[in-house]
């Protein structure tokens, strides 16, 4: 079963995190996958984002049964990154992390990440695979996650991870005005300061549903993106792999004419932009596309 036995002191080594905003059709299962952890010494602080649905019973519920549940709860719709941020400030563990209502964490998953940064005194923060699934809890495959050398072309660092509350304290949480990348941006910028290390083992259940992003909100969303990435270049990277890096949020923005960032990457490295030129016609196509659709 893990580790069975809670610290003495009362304090959990393990802050969990849960924002609710109406997230009642699968709350009781996410609620559940936390409780039920091999691990057990940990807090689970669900951070009530306002909800208008059955969730609020259901977290009343469960702070009921269980005395490592806590519920903070908030008058207003603050958005994601704000409820995290509101979460972490009553966190007590040593090691935070956190999950969302409509995902589920494997059994093992606390467990064997505490032991990874415990084998791993010189590391922040450790992260690990997780399985893509459905509506119905279907599997449809594994993510593998990392390298962290590589984040700059994406949030290569997933949904399963657990970090020193000194990450949380040093970065000053997540972004508010980041609603939507705003993990990434967290990743972005622990990585100029932190050590990662990645552990290839399945360890939790991401949930993909029909709550997906309007038109709107995925071209908002890839505007955030670019502008995070590029935040986050140093200056010493080299030209042809920052041209390479703006061309591809280029191509990933398919609802806007990103000319900006096709030039930014031109001027970086020519020779790249040029041997995709087929690739930037294609992408014109689809942009010109989506547009007449949105």
């Amino acid at each position: 079963m893990g580790t069975d036995i809670l610290d003495s002191t009362g304090i959990p080594r393990v802050s969990m995190i849960m924002p609710v905003h109406n997230g009642a059709r699968w709350l009781v299962d996410a609620i559940d996958s936390v409780l039920t952890q091999d691990f057990r010494d940990f807090e689970l602080i669900l951070v009530d984002d306002a909800s208008q649905d059955a969730s609020p019973t259901i977290m009343a519920e469960a702070a009921a049964r269980d005395p490592r549940v806590r519920l903070i709860t908030l008058g207003t719709n603050v958005g994601l990154p704000a409820a995290l941020n509101r979460g972490f400030a009553a966190a007590r563990g040593a090691l935070h992390s956190w999950t969302s209502d409509d995902n589920l964490l494997r059994a093992p998953m606390l467990a064997r990440l505490v032991a990874t940064l415990d084998a791993h005194p010189d590391a922040d923060i450790a992260f690990a695979d997780f399985m893509l699934i459905d509506e119905d809890g279907t599997e449809l495959g594994c993510t593998r996650v990392g390298p962290v050398e590589r984040l700059l072309h994406g949030n290569n660092v997933g949904a399963c991870f657990l970090y020193r509350a000194g990450v949380t304290e040093a970065l000053g949480g997540y972004d508010t005005g980041l609603f939507g990348v705003e993990d990434y941006d967290f990743w972005l910028r622990a990585a100029q300061r932190f050590r990662f290390v990645e552990l290839h083992e399945d360890l939790y259940r991401y949930r993909k549903h029909g709550g997906s992003l309007t038109n709107q909100r995925a071209a908002r969303i890839q505007a955030l993106t670019a502008t995070i990435v590029e935040r986050a270049m140093p200056a010493t990277l080299p030209a042809g792999e920052r041209g390479e890096i703006l061309l591809d949020l280029a191509f990933k923005s398919r609802l806007s004419w990103r000319t900006d960032l096709v030039g930014r990457a031109f001027r970086a490295s020519p020779g790249y932009v040029l041997a995709h030129l087929p690739q930037l016609a294609r992408w014109s196509l689809v942009v010109a596309r989506n547009r007449l659709t949105a």
